[in-house]
């Protein structure tokens, strides 16, 4: 069974960046997607609004830290985890953020160029003493 969702949205906030002891980077923004439609007979037209907590990991976490901002339009491919806890008071509460595989800037209405970043060996190290090997980061995003 797959778990593969595809979002079109804005983001709704810069991503911030956090290292896991090991030094692992995890990124996480917030996202809109709209949605517009006009019901049959109607001359009206409709829209709704769903946000989603996105998270990223590892290369793609700090590609997308230095490349999008807020309000930034993104397509996210990734699968939906849902998080259930219960309150102090004993309210259950649950929560479905996108665990992204992929992210890339939409160019439905901006257009992007995209960089190559460097690729590091396992004993090489970057500027903030990491040693990960990077993929591709899309810097430039014009609006």
């Amino acid at each position: 069974m797959s778990n593969t969702t595809t979002l079109s949205g804005n983001l709704t906030r810069d991503p911030e960046i956090r290292y896991t002891r090991d030094g692992q980077a995890n990124a996480t923004f917030g996202m809109a997607v709209n949605r517009r439609w006009q019901p049959r007979g109607s001359e009206e037209w409709e829209e709704a609004t769903s946000f989603f907590d996105v998270v990223c990991w590892r290369e793609l976490a700090e590609n997308v830290a230095l490349s999008l901002v807020k309000g930034s339009r993104v397509i996210v491919t990734g699968r939906l985890d849902q998080h259930v806890w219960e309150t102090e008071l004993g309210e259950r509460r649950s929560r479905v953020e996108i665990t992204a595989e992929e992210v890339g800037p939409s160019l439905r209405f901006a257009t992007a160029e995209v960089t190559r970043t460097g690729r590091r060996g396992p004993d090489q190290e970057d500027a903030g003493g990491r040693s990960e090997s990077s993929g591709f980061s899309s810097v430039g995003i014009d609006a």
